[in-house]
């Protein structure tokens, strides 16, 4: 069994440091907080970006700062944006900006879901499009499926030859109007990717540790952060160190060695 990613998702869109302090909003925020959870275990940072009112964006500038800070505090670290659908306007336009940056990959939603409080929306055109730049730019997609339908529909665009052998994918699970975080749902998107796969669980809330066990002893591999879990446990805020030095321990006791950001990048088929 190759050796376990772990990804941070530090940030996404929800947490602000009104509801919880440890929320990193700012470019030397966020890299505090990688090379902090690096030296843990960290191999794979997932980056959203705020603005000046702490407000998600998917403004160019602001994840090129991201970028260019982490380079400047050389923090060695596979980097993963995201074009996701909460960070300002939904087109193709706002959404992919950032996608001619100097990243070594970057989520690719392959279809529309539900999220608690709004629409998960992500048309055929936006898809391909993203699709196509990654291609072009040599960014390695993170499909992103909130169920199986988006696998699927990652199937016909390897097919189309849109996407790229072996793809990687990010089985997100328990988010409300999405696939439910069971043992039996993760069985079925894990025996449902295509040959060669790589992938990664995101268990969203109180599904992460159940989930994130599976994926440990199935042989994927574990995302965890703020953007996933609000809460460590009831009524404990969660923060970023917290809950990468959960994953730690569980792969510890579950025997299962822990990559560096260069191990992950060979096991991911990336460029050096």
């Amino acid at each position: 069994m190759k050796k376990l990613i772990i990804t941070l998702a530090m940030l996404g869109n929800v947490p602000t440091k009104a509801s919880n302090s440890a929320t990193p909003v700012t470019p030397d925020e966020i890299c505090d907080v990688l090379e902090d959870c690096c030296e843990l275990g960290v191999s794979v940072a997932h980056i959203h970006a705020r603005d000046e009112n702490e407000n998600p964006t998917h403004a160019r500038a602001a994840y090129k700062a991201i970028l260019d800070k982490i380079k400047e505090r050389k923090i060695d670290v596979v980097t993963q944006l995201s074009t996701g659908a909460r960070g300002g306007d939904n087109t193709v336009e706002s959404r992919g900006q950032m996608l001619d940056l100097d990243c070594d990959m970057a989520s690719l939603a392959t279809g529309s879901s539900n999220f608690p409080a709004s629409i998960n929306a992500n048309n055929p055109e936006l898809i391909q499009s993203f699709a196509k730049t990654m291609k072009q730019n040599r960014i390695k997609p993170e499909i992103e499926a909130f169920d199986t339908a988006m696998i699927d529909y990652a199937k016909y665009l390897l097919h189309k030859n849109l996407l790229d052998s072996p793809p990687h994918f990010n089985l997100v699970m328990n988010v409300p109007g999405s696939i439910k975080g069971s043992p039996k749902n993760l069985f079925h998107m894990v025996e449902s990717l295509p040959p060669g796969s790589t992938w990664t669980v995101s268990g969203i809330g109180n599904s992460q540790i159940p989930m994130l066990t599976m994926a440990i002893l199935l042989g994927g591999h574990a995302r965890t952060g703020m953007e996933d879990v609000l809460e460590y446990k009831k009524g404990v805020p969660a923060t970023n160190r917290m809950l990468v030095e959960r994953v730690v321990r569980l792969a510890n006791v579950l025997g299962r060695e822990i990559a560096s950001p260069g191990e992950a990048r060979e096991i991911l088929g990336l460029r050096h």
